[in-house]
């Protein structure tokens, strides 16, 4: 199996902490109307981007993740950061093979205009959009949209909304009447040639069934491989229920570097950032979700107390839980030397994932140490092929990258011509 791998654009912001601004936390820094006391000496606000995601910032991360290797990048959705329809398809024309995942959420939006908004940048793009489903976990957000459903009906309703979207998709005029929506003679101008891959995630009983009728990758968060393998065992089941397979993806954070004490050194700098109040503050509401994947992040740290040292936080083997102590979502990281992160990352594709959907605070050097690093490793054991490129047989590993046998042009050289050519 050959191993697709994805980058994030950080619309929301970017710098050299852990931000925790958005996914499902507030809007302002935590505790900042009860008096409790600004980060203190050496420590960042999780809060308070340091680089702006203005166009210019934001095409520097997507055409050095399509320099790199990198199949797409994955755009987040919410009021804490910028529209990712309109961020992304800004960016077509910076980018030449680059696709984006665009996350949105169904049920504010018509299926039908979803549809068409689809189709449409499916054909000015030439064929590089992806969708990634959020039926939403934080009923606040939710309100700010004017969305009150319960928990388990937004699934419901999400269900729905993709059976209009694809039947919108598919040529024929199309009816639908469900509880939801209603709707008839629901098409677009012309299909969308390919039709987008849907990614979705969800770890609830509601999520599941969804996901396995509608659905083309499914994704989870980076827990332990014995957690992942369960899920991924529980969702076989579903989508064979329904007489379909899925693909499967996986969402992780990545420090990698030459060594595995260079990436812990890192790891303990950004925990270091991290103001213990805004820690507790960021834990108090990830505790408090109505999400079951948030709330099977959080369980990985929830026992955690501070005593200085990043590697208190290592749950499995080369598998870091710091992230999620300030930022919501995705909250575990890959951390070690690019010969063990590429091992880890292994050992999940052979529980079947995929897809590996990446990032790294900042965004720009980060993709740069995994594309220098991890990347050549895994074509090198034959898992992973440039875009463009003739596949590599497994062999041995030789120098690593930044070695004095291989220099730091190697990297450069075995990826280039990745960033033009058919994904």
């Amino acid at each position: 199996m050959t191993l697709t791998f994805d980058w994030f654009l950080p619309t929301s912001g970017d710098g050299r902490t852990i931000f925790g601004r958005g996914h499902s936390l507030p809007l302002d820094r935590p505790g900042a109307s009860d008096g409790a006391r600004p980060p203190g000496p050496g420590r960042a606000s999780a809060y308070a981007a340091e680089r702006e995601p203005d166009l210019e910032y934001l095409g520097q991360v997507a055409r050095a993740a399509e320099r790199l290797g990198f199949a797409a990048v994955l755009t987040p959705t919410g009021t804490w950061c910028e529209d990712a329809w309109l961020a992304t398809a800004a960016l077509i024309t910076a980018t030449s093979r680059l696709k984006f995942l665009v996350a949105f959420r169904p049920g504010l939006i018509s299926p039908t205009l979803a549809a068409q908004m689809a189709a449409s940048y499916q054909r000015l793009s030439g064929g590089r959009l992806l969708l990634n489903v959020v039926t939403g976990g934080q009923a606040d957000e939710q309100r700010r949209f004017g969305d009150y459903l319960s928990h388990d009906e937004r699934y419901a309703r999400t269900g729905e909304f993709l059976a209009i979207v694809r039947g919108a998709w598919s040529g024929q005029p199309f009816d639908f009447s469900g509880q939801y929506y209603q709707v008839e003679q629901a098409t677009v101008m012309r299909p969308p040639d390919p039709v987008p891959g849907v990614f979705f995630g969800g770890s609830s009983a509601a999520a599941g069934p969804v996901a396995a009728r509608y659905v083309d990758t499914y994704l989870t968060w980076g827990e332990p491989p014995a957690q992942v393998a369960e899920k991924l065992t529980w969702m076989r089941g579903l989508a064979a229920a329904q007489g379909r397979q899925l693909r499967f993806g996986i969402r992780l954070h990545v420090i990698t570097r030459d060594t595995e004490q260079e990436a812990w050194a890192v790891a303990d700098t950004l925990l270091g950032q991290l103001d213990p109040g805004e820690i507790s503050a960021a834990s108090a509401v990830l505790g408090h979700t109505e999400s079951a994947g948030q709330d099977r992040m959080h369980a990985l740290h929830a026992a955690y107390r501070r005593s200085g040292a990043a590697s208190d936080l290592e749950i499995y083997p080369h598998l870091w839980a710091g992230v999620g102590l300030v930022r919501g979502g995705a909250g575990t990281a890959l951390v070690g030397s690019h010969e063990q992160v590429a091992d880890l990352i292994e050992e999940y594709a052979a529980l079947g994932i995929e897809e590996f959907i990446l990032s790294g605070y900042p965004h720009l050097e980060e993709a740069y140490w995994f594309g220098e690093g991890v990347l050549p490793e895994l074509h090198r054991r034959g898992a992973w092929t440039a875009p463009g490129s003739a596949p590599a047989g497994p062999g041995p590993a030789g120098p690593g990258p930044g070695s004095a046998a291989s220099g730091p042009g190697v990297a450069d050289r075995e990826l280039e011509g990745a960033g033009h050519g058919p994904s």
